[in-house]
């Protein structure tokens, strides 16, 4: 399945090719409206043209994105997701960190999986290529920030409209998520993966949180409040993550995790 630039959509079935048309602005994901635009137009009630084209057309476009990401992901092999603030400066102490902790997984066999941008996710990208290992940058389509770096492998980016697309990809392909400071974006990669292995959906793979400074004060509020007070949590979901402040102390909790299943990254 491909979207072609002048948004016809061509869906392979069966050696057959199906060519679709769409209207012209169909698929004009990237399109970046005003706040103001966009909070009128959640309240703006919606002709039937709308509900019958233009949002029902929008599943292609998704479905498009998912199999090419699932296309270029399958044959990656172990690789380890690590997240972290695009604004990070390269002369950063985590920035340096999140290098280190690439070149380090590189070197034991695993691949690394970032968003794709700058920051942290250049800093991964980057020790994963001097560890001469995969470097997947799986990048999301924004007005300000994100464009992808130099050092993701030219096979292996991926650029996507919909961040709830990009995080199936980071989920789904990874067997350990490492986690440098950030902000929201960073956060919602961090809860997605703990929610994923609280309710069982995935595996119980590694969550590390790197920098006990910039963590601790969130860990302290899940404890407190989270747990103490509103009992929202059960006691052993603090179990899912582990905190860390160096490079060698987040890769040694990757090896360790899979030597308990006797397993490598060449599994």
């Amino acid at each position: 399945m491909t979207v072609t630039r002048d948004y016809s959509l061509k869906l392979s079935c069966r050696h057959k090719k199906i060519l679709i048309f769409g209207t012209l602005n169909l698929f004009d994901m990237g399109k970046q409206d005003k706040p103001t635009d966009l909070i009128m137009d959640a309240f703006k009630e919606k002709t039937w043209n709308e509900i019958h084209t233009t949002d029902s057309w929008r599943v292609f476009k998704i479905i498009s994105e998912l199999v090419e990401g699932f296309e270029k992901l399958a044959r990656i092999g172990p690789c380890v997701s690590i997240f972290g603030s695009a604004r990070t400066h390269h002369n950063d102490k985590y920035y340096r960190l999140a290098e280190d902790i690439a070149l380090k997984l590189t070197q034991k066999g695993y691949g690394v999986i970032t968003g794709g941008g700058p920051g942290i996710m250049e800093a991964a990208n980057k020790g994963a290529r001097k560890g001469d290992g995969k470097s997947v940058g799986i990048n999301i389509d924004l007005p300000f920030e994100q464009k992808p770096n130099n050092y993701i492998d030219a096979d292996k980016l991926i650029t996507f409209d919909h961040f709830f697309v990009r995080k199936v990809m980071f989920m789904k392909y990874a067997q350990g998520f490492i986690v440098l400071p950030g902000g929201f974006g960073t956060l919602d990669e961090l809860f997605e993966a703990l929610t994923l292995i609280q309710t069982r959906k995935i595996g119980k793979f590694p969550i590390i949180l790197v920098g006990k400074k910039y963590w601790n004060g969130l860990i302290d509020w899940i404890k407190e409040e989270m747990l103490g007070e509103e009992s929202n949590i059960s006691r052993e979901d603090l179990d899912l993550f582990t905190i860390v402040d160096t490079s060698d102390e987040a890769v040694e909790q990757i090896v360790e995790f899979y030597s308990r299943y006797l397993l490598g990254p060449n599994f």
